[in-house]
């Protein structure tokens, strides 16, 4: 049975070169966000902390939380959004919970996230196979 006609449209409209298990929650990203100004176009990078992810297969956002001059900061983006270009991790946070909203309450130091070192972990898990 072929495709339904709404569900033929969404299939078009999702990226391809998204990776739904790309990042999670703790995580700490860099989106690189298309602006349009007048008739010019930019790139602004909005850099923060991954509070939560909702599900859906295009309506699927993520939530970036950040401290700007003593301010939290929150953005959702869409991700099949066309309107980025890219998201880049830049640590992973060592988190036990899917959505972070207690990061609200806390500020200074107690707000931190304990980052997981990827090339230890990897040569951990090296060394049990071997």
């Amino acid at each position: 049975m072929g495709l339904s006609a709404i569900e033929f449209i969404h299939s078009r409209q999702l990226r391809k070169d998204v990776k739904p298990l790309a990042f999670k929650s703790g995580d700490t990203v860099r989106v690189l966000w298309r602006i349009k100004e007048g008739e010019k176009e930019r790139t602004q990078a909005f850099e923060g902390v991954v509070i939560c992810k909702t599900r859906g297969s295009l309506a699927a956002t993520f939530t970036v939380r950040k401290v700007s001059y003593g301010v939290g900061v929150e953005r959702i983006f869409p991700l099949h959004s066309p309107r980025y270009e890219s998201i880049q991790v830049l640590s992973r946070g060592a988190v036990r919970r899917s959505r972070l909203y207690y990061l609200r309450k806390l500020s200074g130091k107690a707000a931190r996230i304990e980052a997981i070192d990827e090339s230890s972990s990897r040569k951990a898990a090296a060394d049990k196979k071997a």
